[in-house]
């Protein structure tokens, strides 16, 4: 069995941002920025659990919308994320419709939004039947970079400087659990349901006498019951778990570095801006955008296994290879030296 999350960008590279990250085997996914998403199939959308923005500039926040009008009349619990200003910018968005047939849906359909700053966080909850008004007053608590924490996985945020407040993000699995095939070929023990409640319970640190009923391909009425250790000791193999990166629109600053280094250190695969060649650099500095050998040089410093490039400036689509060349060259340390961290000038 392959990796966990199965991340791809929704989008080509100079199109709107948007990466898609579905979990193996599970109705579930997750999304990192809300661009242009009607490449999208809906019922991908529909396993949409959490939705991290980076910032609300229109290219990263568009697709809101899009997601809004699939979701509504259903029973569903989404989770958004941005950075400072964020819940006036959804609250504007949800205010600019008319909701007054919503409380004759018969499903219930609630956003949970969360703002985040440097030390603290700030929640508020839109349910769809109230018209998508605040349910109460806003609930601030410590933020110490953690957005989310689960078993499984934890999700971090750094603040970056893209002339707003952005956020980039780090998704890290806790460990990986594979099923090895023929351990379950051996004992005649089917893929099912069953393998992602014995997953919950490792990572949940269950106790390794937790019974579990187990049903087998043998001609038999009744599953077998296993306990959690035996199961692990069987049938698994454990190993790091996968870590991916995103980091979209910060300026090429020595502080946004040493964030990013932190923040995307040692993961297995970085999702990267590279908005402009280094022959235009001082526009990327202006615009407060990487360029693709910054881009590069960050992937090398992180060591990461791989790197996607996205979020070109126009004025490449006809010369894409120049950003791929000069993010290679500078991956492989050929271009260290030349091409400092731009810095801005006091």
């Amino acid at each position: 069995m392959g990796p966990t999350f199965l991340p791809r960008l929704v989008n080509g590279p100079f199109a709107d941002p948007a990466l898609f990250v579905p979990f193996r085997h599970e109705n579930r996914a997750l999304l990192f920025d809300l661009g242009d998403i009607c490449a999208l199939a809906p019922r991908d959308i529909l396993k949409i659990t959490h939705v991290f923005v980076t910032h609300t500039h229109m290219d990263h926040f568009i697709g809101f919308d899009h997601m809004l009008r699939i979701l509504l009349g259903r029973d569903k619990e989404l989770h958004l994320f941005g950075p400072q200003g964020f819940l006036d910018n959804l609250s504007s968005k949800l205010s600019g419709y008319c909701w007054n047939l919503v409380e004759n849906y018969q499903n219930r359909f609630v956003l949970h939004a969360t703002e985040l700053h440097p030390t603290r966080s700030l929640y508020c909850r839109f349910p769809c039947h109230k018209g998508f008004h605040a349910d109460g007053p806003i609930q601030e608590q410590p933020f110490d970079g953690t957005v989310l924490a689960e078993p499984e996985m934890t999700i971090r945020a750094a603040h970056l400087d893209h002339g707003i407040p952005v956020l980039a993000f780090c998704l890290s699995e806790r460990f990986h659990i594979h099923i090895v095939k023929t351990a379950l070929d051996r004992l005649q023990l089917p893929p099912g349901p069953w393998i992602n409640r014995f997953k919950s319970l490792l990572y949940a640190d269950a106790d390794p006498e937790t019974p579990i009923d187990v049903p087998t391909t043998a001609d038999e009425n009744e599953p077998i019951r296993y306990t959690v250790g035996k199961l692990e000791e069987t049938i698994t193999r454990i190993s790091p778990g996968q870590r991916l990166a995103y980091i979209a629109d910060a300026a090429g600053t020595k502080e946004n570095e040493e964030k990013m280094i932190t923040l995307a250190k040692g993961v297995d695969h970085l999702f990267v801006e590279a908005a402009f060649s280094e022959e235009h650099r001082d526009m990327a500095l202006q615009k407060n955008h990487l360029t693709a050998c910054q881009a590069g040089r960050l992937a090398r410093i992180c060591g990461v296994n791989q790197y996607t490039l996205f979020h070109h400036s126009p004025r490449y689509t006809d010369h894409t290879e120049i950003l791929e060349q000069e993010a290679k060259a500078a991956f492989m340390g050929e271009r260290d030296q030349s091409v400092p961290v731009a810095r801005r000038s006091p």
